[in-house]
């Protein structure tokens, strides 16, 4: 029996090679972060992180369950290449080390034991073992020929298109592709030449052996076998395959705590290369299926950083929709990405978490302040009143006033002190600056807008604009509580402030992409709606929200195709014919208006409409009363 033959050099080469650059790979990454971030990540080796982490990678890196839950087949396909693979090498080394002459060997006799045993299988626990590693064999071959057939009919497995490859990506693509054709081939003429092998290569090789030469065309085939391992290895870290090692880590990182912030670090470069290329985005993106617009999804973007090519029109030409996020089965923070290399453009340096610590000192005004007010044209006008509850519109809002007209009214019915902060406009809350990337700029609006709404002493802020809504609530730094009007008016709702009637309209509501996916609220509109209209659900709701097209977050877009988008949208949520479209959003309202056939109103609106006649309030509940002083309060 032979212990070593020469053809194994390859895969040699390729293993050891690739095992030592993703050390070295982790050992830079891990010298990279920040001091808090290297505890972080060593903590998390000897905590309950790692054991989430080990889940993860089970659940997402082998089985695909993101994938299986959206498309079964193409998560079959990729469970079958992942799981399979590694359950073929877990029993290939089990099979060496207890069949074999020895009971620890190299990592080659496990991947070709069947060259150095070739009359294995014949008898007893032998020939059941060897049923189970046909039986993964073929696993993976049927995953294999959904991929082929992926690649040219991508409909075939639940996608509608597949990425675009760089030549060395295909090259290593080609080597994947052969090395279980080439396994399988190899083992079935050893054992049609041995009399050996199961329901597979036993079946194959005799078939095989009854035509051909299966001792001689054996060795060539264990060559391929070998050449297509080593090939492989040493292309994965120039090619999308890198993400197989780096993705393992990337899970580690994020369960440990760690995150993107607001610069280009560890963290994110270690997402870039954790992108496998899948093409999720691809498919759920509106541009591409709508527009036809194809180079711009998060996988060329990704592709492009790792590849050190201009990223600038990749990176803004994009809807920021998050569509692109919420499919992705790795779960790469794709907007922040985005972001941090549009504001890269700008030439500006960045600080991690920048955007928090400017507010760390209210007692000391506004750190470093500029003339905000006269940069953007505010002339200080806007001056700080006294009330309890702040109303901020938004930009958005203002060109759709009959939202506002509807919260005023709301505001009136529930006995609300109000003051409405960009009542003569002048005012904005500062994200199309960020989204142009233009930083310093947001800061000083960020700072204006804050020293105002501090001075008046309000304990509530109300928009209506969800892109407002996310800058006051991630962006700002405030002892307000910050409450998109669809949340405001739950909560009028649950503390009996607020009485509608019920007109029984049938309505279709569209999640807004801002206040859905980024800001994550879906309840509150559907609950508010439930009180005065009969809503009826599309399948694009919620996580799988349709953008409306007009988003601020491409203003590269012929507007052209930002109405072809609004019409997309239209036509899948008026499907069921409804009598109206209800969204939350005044860009949602104000761009679905100009294409939709079936009249487009906000949930304020809405809501506004249908108040009763008669309101029976209730007390107002304290702010927050501590469980202390409660009990203190009981017993007195």
């Amino acid at each position: 029996m032979k212990d070593f033959d020469i053809f194994v050099l390859p895969f040699n080469t390729g293993l050891y090679f690739i095992l030592i650059y993703c050390v070295v790979r982790c050992v830079i990454w891990f010298r990279q972060l920040s001091r808090a971030d290297k505890l972080r990540l060593q903590r998390g080796f000897f905590g309950r992180a790692f054991g989430q982490s080990l889940k993860e990678i089970f659940m997402e890196s082998l089985i695909h369950r993101r994938i299986l839950k959206s498309k079964p087949v193409l998560g079959y396909m990729h469970m079958s290449l992942a799981f399979g693979w590694f359950l073929l090498i877990l029993f290939g080394t089990i099979e060496a080390d207890i069949f074999g002459a020895k009971h620890l060997n190299p990592p080659y006799r496990a991947i070709f034991f069947r060259f150095f045993n070739p009359d294995h299988g014949t008898t007893g626990l032998t020939r059941i073992w060897s049923f189970w590693m046909d039986l993964i064999l073929a696993f993976i071959l049927s995953g294999l020929i959904l991929a082929v057939i992926k690649r040219f009919i991508p409909g075939a497995v639940g996608m509608k298109k597949t990425t675009r490859h760089k030549p060395v990506d295909r090259v290593a693509l080609t080597a994947l592709w052969l090395i279980f054709p080439s396994r399988l081939l190899a083992e079935s003429f050893t054992c049609g030449a041995h009399g050996s092998g199961s329901f597979l290569t036993g079946t194959t090789g005799a078939w095989l052996a009854s035509f051909l030469p299966a001792e001689t065309l054996a060795y060539p085939l264990w060559w391929l076998y070998s050449l297509s391992l080593g090939v492989f290895f040493i292309l994965l870290p120039v090619t999308r395959y890198m993400h197989i090692p780096t993705e393992l880590f990337l899970i580690f990182m994020r369960n440990s705590g760690i995150s993107t912030g607001d610069k280009t670090g560890t963290f994110s470069e270690v997402q870039i290369h954790s992108c496998s290329s899948c093409g999720m985005c691809i498919d759920a993106c509106q541009m591409n299926f709508v527009t036809g617009i194809r180079y711009m999804q998060p996988v060329y973007l990704h592709r492009s950083l790792r590849n050190d090519e201009d990223i600038t029109e990749i990176a803004h030409d994009c809807l920021m929709c998050g569509r692109c996020e919420e499919a992705c089965p790795v779960g790469i923070e794709i907007s922040v990405v985005r972001m941090i290399q549009r504001r890269n453009k700008t030439g500006e340096p960045l600080v991690k978490n920048r955007w928090m610590g400017y507010f760390r000192s209210r007692n000391n005004g506004i750190a470093g302040r500029t003339d905000a007010g006269q940069v953007f044209n505010l002339k200080n006008g806007i001056e700080a009143k006294k009330a309890d509850v702040i109303y901020f519109a938004g930009c958005m809002t203002h060109l759709t006033p009959g939202i506002k007209e509807a919260m005023m009214k709301i505001f009136r019915a529930a006995g609300e002190k109000v003051w409405f902060m960009d009542e003569e406009g002048g005012a904005c809350c500062g994200r199309p600056l960020m989204l142009a990337g233009n930083d310093r700029e947001a800061r000083e609006l960020i700072n204006f807008n804050s020293d105002i709404i501090w001075k008046s002493g309000a304990k509530t802020l109300v928009t209506s604009c969800p892109i407002c809504y996310n800058v006051f609530r991630d962006s700002y730094y405030l002892d307000v509580e910050v409450l998109h009007h669809t949340e405001y008016l739950k909560n009028l709702i649950d503390d009996g402030n607020l009485r509608f009637n019920y007109s029984g309209k049938k309505v279709v509501y569209h999640d807004p992409c801002e206040l859905g996916r980024i800001a994550g609220i879906y309840d509150a509109p559907r609950e508010v709606l439930s009180w005065v209209a009969d809503l009826h659900e599309i399948p694009e709701r919620e996580e799988k929200g349709l953008c409306c097209g007009g988003s601020l977050g491409n203003l590269r877009l012929n507007p052209s195709k930002k109405a072809a988008i609004a019409s997309d949208s239209v036509k899948r949520l008026t499907r069921d014919n409804p009598e109206l479209i209800v969204t939350s959003c005044p860009l949602c309202k104000k761009t679905f208006s100009q294409v939709s056939h079936v009249k487009v109103s906000d949930i304020a609106e809405v809501t506004a409409n249908e108040i009763a006649e008669v309101q029976v309030r209730k007390p107002k509940r304290p702010a927050s009363v501590s469980l202390k002083v409660l009990v203190k309060q009981l017993l007195e």
